[in-house]
């Protein structure tokens, strides 16, 4: 398998109320190339902080992290961002659609930032809707007019427009109800199974049996790491592992 990310030493400290809190201790990990990793732990254990630091949205307080070949750790924060509109998408828990703007521009204009080519970015934009099962109908309602995991998924064409090599989604199904989020899910496990390569932050077992590979944070390190496979619904085995793993891990 190809390396996507590979951190070194990675450690992040925040200072509150005059003590350190060290969130993250000398992870040394690897993303890989076509996975849907799974990252889970309690809360406050440091898998959003991770995330993040994973992403380029956070720097970190020492280590390095390599995505592909470069080390975004000594990029500017310009740099980062410009890294980011090209390598990066993110799906989050609350969606951050733009409520002036229509769904489809919305995804037009995440497309733009890197394409200025607006006809091409418009047939992305049709095409990646279609896949996520926005109807037509919808592209012109503004996100005050539309369901939640309506916009969820919406939010998901945003974060694919650009044909990023990696998608950061953290807790994507939170805000959202058992069947909404059933359809979020599904639209993330299509384009994992196509060759997305995904990172997701989760609470969820139903969410996190859909990743291939679990990462369980705990006191701000990598306790354990689960191997699913490929996933089957309704394969209770699967379940089963995942239960057995997250129990042995204090979950």
């Amino acid at each position: 398998m190809n390396t996507l990310i590979k951190t070194n030493k990675l450690c992040k400290t925040f200072s509150s109320g005059g003590n350190m809190q060290h969130v993250l201790k000398n992870i040394d990990m690897e993303i890989y190339e076509g996975d849907f990793t799974i990252i889970m732990g309690a809360s406050g254990a440091g898998k959003s902080t991770l995330l993040y630091a994973l992403s380029g949205m956070d720097k970190p307080s020492l280590g390095e992290i390599t995505f592909g070949d470069k080390d975004i750790t000594k990029m500017s924060t310009d740099e980062l961002a410009f890294f980011r509109r090209k390598n990066c998408g993110f799906v989050f828990q609350q969606v951050y659609l733009v409520d002036s703007m229509s769904v489809f521009d919305n995804v037009m204009a995440a497309g733009l930032l890197t394409n200025k080519n607006k006809k091409e970015v418009a047939e992305k934009a049709k095409e990646i809707l279609k896949s996520v099962d926005i109807e037509e109908s919808l592209w012109d309602k503004f996100p005050t007019q539309i369901s939640g995991g309506e916009a969820q998924r919406v939010g998901i064409a945003r974060a694919l427009i650009n044909s990023p090599g990696l998608v950061f989604a953290d807790e994507p199904t939170g805000a959202l109800n058992s069947k909404t989020g059933k359809d979020v899910l599904d639209a993330l496990t299509a384009f994992n199974e196509s060759g997305q390569s995904i990172v997701m932050v989760t609470h969820d077992i139903t969410s996190a049996r859909r990743g291939n590979r679990v990462l369980y944070v705990k006191d701000g390190e990598i306790a354990g790491e689960c191997n699913l496979g490929k996933y089957v619904h309704g394969d209770k085995e699967r379940h089963q592992k995942l239960s057995d793993f997250l129990i042995s891990m204090g979950w």
